[in-house]
């Protein structure tokens, strides 16, 4: 089991920067994949970023491509998304999510076996 909670969520400008962190409960935190989805008022929870057990690859959805990093840090439980060059289109509660195991696929939120409550980002234009 594995309890995931989101920080760092909050207002700001178009093109400014912000990071978001995800702390994780657990002993084999090192042994799941992790994920970044958001979801915007009215559309579909969507990929952002995903990074592998060991960290040694990630994913990104192309809106977010270069402007956005996913990290972890498996010593302290924590996963994080910095997000820079922000849009307005950005705008989305943002949430963390696992899959245990790490099977290699990333890309859709039934993969995943553990979210977060979720984190709102607003950026305004």
């Amino acid at each position: 089991q594995v309890q995931l909670v989101e920080s760092g969520g909050g207002l700001v400008q178009g093109g400014d920067s912000l990071r978001l962190s995800c702390a994780a409960s657990g002993r084999t935190f090192s042994k799941y994949a992790m994920g970044w989805f958001r979801q915007a008022p009215g559309k579909e929870r969507e990929f952002v970023a995903a990074i592998t057990w060991s960290g040694r690859s990630t994913v990104y959805a192309d809106s977010v491509k270069g402007r956005f990093t996913i990290s972890r840090d498996n010593a302290n439980n924590t996963v994080s998304l910095q997000m820079s060059s922000l849009k307005a289109e950005d705008t989305a509660v943002y949430y963390c999510a696992a899959q245990r195991g790490d099977r290699g696929t990333y890309y859709y939120a039934y993969e995943y076996d553990y979210w977060g409550q979720g984190t709102q980002v607003t950026v305004s234009s």
